[in-house]
């Protein structure tokens, strides 16, 4: 999970560092702000002069539990694109992964319905499931 912060993190510098002009790359910190604590659980933000912010925070979930241990960031960060476009990503990232949201993002297109013969024949193989498999070994007369 810290890998999936240091991509955010990465990400937002390079966009950053795309923008033209020497004033973009000299943009001065407005605003740093950094905690972190003996539980594992931090905070994070920045804001500087040319528009660009970020927060974040992770909280170490399940301490000493072995394999449920995991790690849970949530942050956001903003920016405008080199086109004039506002950008502006909330992330979610923890044991299902990193989960972004976005105007920006592109939609999955909506599936097309299941055929109605597809969904009769769906519909009879969960009501008449194969008889079960014999074990190794065995024998039916």
């Amino acid at each position: 999970m810290k890998l999936q912060a240091v991509f955010v993190a990465a990400l937002v510098v390079a966009c950053s560092a795309q923008r033209s002009g020497s004033s973009e790359r000299d943009a001065p910190i407005l605003k740093q702000e950094q905690e972190v604590n003996f539980d594992g659980s931090y905070r994070s933000s920045y804001e500087t002069g040319n528009g660009i912010a970020a927060q974040e925070q992770g909280v170490l979930k399940n301490a000493g539990g072995g394999e449920a241990e995991a790690e849970e960031v949530q942050g956001s960060f903003q920016y405008t694109a080199p086109d004039g476009t506002p950008i502006s990503l909330q992330y979610l990232a923890n044991e299902n992964g990193f989960q972004p949201q976005g105007a920006h993002l592109p939609v999955a297109p909506t599936p097309p319905p299941i055929p109605p013969a597809i969904a009769r024949a769906l519909a009879y193989i969960a009501a008449h499931p194969p008889p079960p498999e014999p074990q190794q070994g065995t024998r039916r007369f």
